[in-house]
């Protein structure tokens, strides 16, 4: 088990539940901007947001932003140790540095004076795409060993003045050199480890990416916080969070509909009724399986073990719960019907 430690009052590591992280897209000095993204970003389900600190004015924005909003609040510095100092007296409940650009021992050490005065944790974030040259010479480019080699480096930079209060995190765009660094990270620290594949691309498929370099760690019990990166709306970063979670069977988290691929045994128009359900169930916090079936060959036997559900047939459809049909249904009316009988439950 990783050690524990807390960004403001969430709890990371130690057996705590994974949290689910986003990042602001605004700038940080517009703060009602970033403050509305925050509020918007708590409401979809995220437990620690991000705001990127690249001057002074974004780093005293922190005070203002932290008055009004309830998540605790990450720093996310590049290159002037200033920042992150400024970033922890103003209020920040973590700061994200990468040590090997801070530009020295001297100006790590003052990070760290800030960060135990004010108690702000550290998330040391190696990322394949700024690894020292040193070790890109060593390894010829971006490999596990290079990034774990990296973290392990930074680790004990701040272990020298006597800071333990750390997460890490070592990210790749590359989903199998991703994984294979957590996992060898893993085998050599017992920090909290963030987890996130760097630069996934558009949802389309940076979930799939996410979703195995995220989900294969979750699974092998590896991870005590996600972000999942998307080029989109930090929202939808979120709910995809909020799926490889439910998916790995860490958190359940609402609805969990099951629908079956279609085929040519399908005589109605299923895929647009998923969708309706998908959307009409989104803020659904009740933690039951809502089955969407395409005929009756495979609904309500092989969907049995869902609370409620579909099969559809031509024209029309059965409800059922947990296998034992309720009453048929004309096509037009079986999502209302569906969503009347979840609310009974």
């Amino acid at each position: 088990m990783s050690k524990r430690i807390y960004a403001g009052a969430l709890a990371i590591g130690g057996g705590a539940p994974v949290s689910i992280q986003s990042m602001c897209n605004t700038k940080t000095n517009d703060v009602g901007s970033t403050v509305g993204q925050i509020r918007a970003l708590e409401a979809a389900g995220c437990e620690l947001v991000r705001v990127t600190v690249p001057d002074m004015e974004s780093a005293r924005a922190i005070s203002s932003i932290k008055e009004k909003i309830h998540l605790p609040l990450v720093a996310d510095i590049h290159f002037d140790y200033r920042l992150a100092v400024e970033a922890a007296e103003r209020g920040a409940d973590k700061i994200r540095i990468n040590p090997g650009n801070i530009g020295g021992e001297d100006n790590v050490r003052a990070i760290v004076t800030a960060c135990r005065t004010h108690n702000v944790p550290i998330r040391i974030g190696v990322n394949g795409g700024s690894l020292e040259k040193e070790l890109l010479a060593k390894y010829g480019h971006v490999t596990p060993e290079a990034l774990t080699e990296s973290a392990l480096g930074h680790i004990r930079l701040l272990e020298k003045y006597d800071f333990t209060d750390i997460c890490v995190s070592v990210k790749s765009s590359d989903v199998p050199t991703n994984i294979k660094a957590y996992r060898m990270l893993r085998e050599k620290c017992d920090y909290p480890l963030h987890l996130g594949v760097t630069e996934a691309g558009t949802p389309s498929m940076g979930i799939v990416k996410s979703s195995i370099g995220i989900g294969s760690l979750l699974c092998d019990g590896i991870g005590d916080t996600v972000r999942v990166s998307l080029t989109a709306d930090p929202v939808e970063e979120v709910y995809a969070a909020k799926r490889i979670l439910q998916a790995c069977g860490i958190r359940s988290t609402g609805v969990n509909i099951i629908s079956c691929p279609t085929c040519g045994r399908t005589s109605y128009n299923m895929i647009p009724l998923v969708e309706e359900l998908e959307r009409r169930l989104s803020d659904c916090d009740k933690r039951i399986t809502v089955a969407v079936m395409g005929c009756v060959v495979n609904g309500p036997g092989e969907a049995s073990a869902a609370d409620i559900g579909i099969a559809g047939g031509k024209g029309e459809g059965l409800i059922f719960r947990r296998g034992t049909v309720l009453y048929k249904v004309p096509e037009e009316k079986l999502a209302d019907a569906l969503m009347d009988e979840i609310s009974k439950i």
